[in-house]
């Protein structure tokens, strides 16, 4: 039996979930290796901004709404005009498909090379809100006779509105297609204090340092935003805002390491709705900071590795004319991790890394929250639980 399930047997029980006993016949090194690369997608045309944003609202695990189905909507008519121009001011649509795409092909290169016994990588990409839909991609390895899954979220720190939004609709899709359980998935679940992910983000954010005048370069904050959550998904216990500041604390820690000792904060972006969101907010912090006297930020994207239009309209844009107005006159962003080499040897590592122990279930993913659980996410943990049992040598 693998490490990982064994780690998990704990987490398991005290969940309430049961290791099913069952028998495939379909099992070992000759089954088709696919990975999906799980992220909530982006409009790729102006003409995909209203389905992109009527889904989003209609998701009860990224917000909880009364009246879902009304309202929700009704926050997602209304943006849609909003949402178009931010997204033309970028080039028209999201660029985050180019850049899962660009990250799977270098990612699969240097798997093939690393790890030739499992050799040809193939990956898939499946989104929440947009094509290419989750669906789309369980429906395309079923039909090039992949075996087995490894569930690849791109979200690097957990929360149940992101990466668990995934997971249930992955639930549901293979429900749907696969009833007979062709598919054998393994997951990986969250990595944001991975080693060479931590060395990526410090890279970013010391090139920015020194771009910074001289009598200001040990000085100016940097700014690490994130994107916000709900508070009552927080409240629920959600682990995600812990999970961010262990990002942000490797990294500050491997810039101490590489003699950079600037101040720094975690602030949170891009909340929408009539609902309380985590706070600072990174837009009041900017004002604030500008207000106070200082004329330099360094802002990091520290959950996000793709660019797309919290980074290239928000952060960039709007956020950038709220400094120059609140008189800042150095304002730098780190650039998202993209096709950066280093980011892409770090997700072959992590891949590597989850084959090499076994495909392994971490026990975090099996623990549930212990504020109130939608019976969607419920199921979802027994189906993993299952996935479990199947990766585990009889």
């Amino acid at each position: 039996m693998s490490p990982g399930l064994v780690s998990a047997r704990p987490a398991l029980r005290a969940a309430g979930l049961h290791l099913a006993r069952r028998d495939y016949s379909a099992r070992g090194s000759d089954r088709k290796l696919a990975i999906l690369m799980m992220n909530m997608g982006g409009p790729r045309t102006q003409r995909d901004v209203a389905p992109f944003l009527s889904n989003i609202f209609a998701d009860r695990d990224i917000i909880k709404l009364p009246l879902q189905k009304v309202l929700g909507q009704l926050i997602a008519r209304r943006r849609v005009e909003k949402v178009k121009q931010q997204y033309m001011q970028i080039g028209g649509g999201s660029p985050i498909e180019k850049w899962t795409r660009a990250q799977g092909d270098g990612m699969v290169r240097l798997l093939d090379r690393s790890r030739p016994e499992t050799a040809p990588h193939r990956y898939y990409v499946g989104f929440r809100y947009t094509e290419p839909s989750m669906h789309e991609a369980v429906e395309r390895m079923l039909d090039d006779g992949v075996g087995r899954v490894i569930a690849f979220t791109q979200y690097q720190q957990y929360s149940g509105s992101t990466t668990g939004s995934n997971l249930n609709e992955l639930y549901r899709v293979q429900r749907r297609l696969d009833p007979d359980g062709q598919l054998q998935w393994s997951f990986i679940d969250r990595w944001g204090t991975h080693p060479k992910l931590v060395s990526a983000f410090a890279d970013r954010v010391e090139a920015q340092i020194w771009r910074l005048p001289e009598d200001v370069r040990r000085t100016t904050p940097i700014l690490f935003s994130a994107h916000s959550l709900p508070l009552n998904v927080v409240d629920r216990g959600d682990p995600y805002v812990a999970e961010v500041g262990g990002t942000v604390a490797y990294v500050v820690d491997e810039l101490r390491r590489r003699g950079i000792a600037n101040p720094y904060r975690l602030t949170w972006q891009s909340a929408v709705g009539p609902l309380r969101w985590l706070c600072p907010q990174t837009e009041a912090a900017i004002t604030s900071y500008g207000a106070r006297g200082f004329k330099s930020l360094v802002m990091v994207p520290i959950a996000f590795t793709s660019d797309h239009i919290e980074t290239l309209f928000e952060l960039d844009i709007e956020y950038g004319e709220v400094a120059e107005q609140a008189g800042i006159t150095h304002y730098l962003r780190a650039e998202a991790l993209n096709d950066y080499p280093p980011f892409i040897d770090a997700l072959a590592t992590i891949v590597k890394e989850h084959m090499d122990a076994g495909f392994p279930t971490s026990p975090q993913l099996l623990l549930p929250d212990p504020g109130e659980e939608s019976a969607q996410t419920a199921l979802t943990r027994q189906w993993i639980a299952d996935q479990a049992q199947r990766a585990s040598p009889r």
